[in-house]
């Protein structure tokens, strides 16, 4: 397992990994764009990978606004301590931007919410359309 900062040249297999996932699963998948991906390269946040026998299977992304846009381990790859190490890599670098809480939304129900509330996110209530939005105080 090798965790590096993405490139604009990963972006294809980054969307690979985000519509392999078996949750939280893209009604549209053209709904992310490629200029999604660069922003979240750079621009707005950063983006972490994870590669396995020389192949993208998790990527993360966090926001200088202090959220997290994205943590997608692909299935063929779950449960090997992927999404933890992008957890902590990304609110490592959140709080070293000065952020004291930050913030995520995913759907109920999933193991996505178990994860986070294992990690120590509190709910703080629901959106239009189902998804929760969650908060990690980092203070």
């Amino acid at each position: 397992m090798r965790l590096r900062l993405a490139a604009p040249s990963d972006i294809h297999a980054m969307h690979r990994v985000r519509l392999a996932v078996r949750e939280n699963a893209l009604s549209d998948p053209t709904r992310i764009t490629e200029s999604d991906y660069l922003a979240a390269l750079d621009q707005g946040g950063r983006t972490w990978l994870i590669e396995t026998d020389d192949q993208i299977t998790a990527f993360g992304t966090g926001y200088r606004d202090g959220s997290i846009w994205a943590l997608f381990v692909h299935p063929d790859y779950e449960g090997r301590g992927h999404g933890k190490v992008l957890h902590t890599v990304i609110v490592d670098w959140l709080r070293t931007l000065g952020h004291q809480r930050i913030w995520l939304c995913t759907a109920a129900g999933t193991r996505a919410e178990r994860f986070y509330l294992s990690k120590g996110w509190q709910a703080c209530g629901s959106l239009p359309g189902g998804d929760v939005r969650f908060e990690l105080s980092l203070g």
